[in-house]
């Protein structure tokens, strides 16, 4: 049995959508992290980081009991490589997903997370600080347009953590002011990985989007 600690944001529903696409038995605990939750002495146990999300596997041989595992990018590597799925075997196969895994959790996520803060959330409006993040975000997503170009359907080729970690991140696009329009392979493959059940399953967890709008945390996806 795997514990989730989650909250509905996008680096929390990479890891429910990829325990659904695992078909991974697990146990939701949400953290509430506009309460402060995520500063407890208990999640600080599991999470150093105070940030969600963190899981702990029950069932892991080898590992001398139960194994607490934080950081997103972690945890998909664990999940893929527990189950044997979506990550290649092959040397290059594998590269590339790893590659545009740690662009993802690099790149994608803290210059799309900044540029909601400042766009959206910020106490006062800074100018600099919003055309710097946009111009960024704007960047990132014709990066990922391109590579969706040269590959087709996903990211690396064939569906992997990579689409798992990049997809939540771009569920937030129109609150950062951004039309797929402007990026058709992107649109493409957002349709596409929108459209699957266990991607949808995975955003519902907790109360999925409707729960972020509540509490306005992160982006205010569509």
């Amino acid at each position: 049995m795997i514990d989730l600690y989650y909250a509905p944001t996008p680096n929390g529903w990479k890891i429910s959508i990829m325990l659904e696409e695992c078909g991974l038995p697990y146990r939701l605990h949400e953290v509430r992290i506009d309460r402060g939750e995520q500063f407890s002495p208990e999640f600080l146990a599991i999470s150093p980081n105070n940030c969600i999300p963190a899981i702990v596997d029950s069932d892991v041989p080898g590992a001398g009991g139960p194994l607490a595992i934080f950081e997103s990018g972690a945890i998909l590597l664990h999940l893929a490589e527990k189950t044997g799925r979506l990550l290649p075997t092959d040397v290059r196969g594998r590269s590339v997903v790893t590659q545009w895994l740690f662009w993802q959790v690099g790149s994608l996520g803290p210059m799309l997370g900044q540029h909601g803060h400042f766009r959206l959330y910020a106490p006062e409006n800074i100018p600099y600080a919003i055309g710097r993040y946009a111009a960024e975000a704007r960047r990132l997503y014709r990066v990922l347009d391109g590579q969706l170009g040269r590959t087709g359907a996903f990211i690396a080729g064939s569906y992997s953590i990579a689409d798992i970690a990049c997809f939540p991140w771009t569920i937030t696009h129109k609150a950062q002011g951004l039309t797929l329009d402007d990026y058709p392979n992107v649109k493409r493959w957002y349709a596409g990985m929108r459209g699957r059940p266990q991607v949808q399953a995975g955003i519902n967890v907790g109360g999925g989007i409707q729960a972020l709008r509540e509490r306005r945390i992160g982006g205010k996806p569509d």
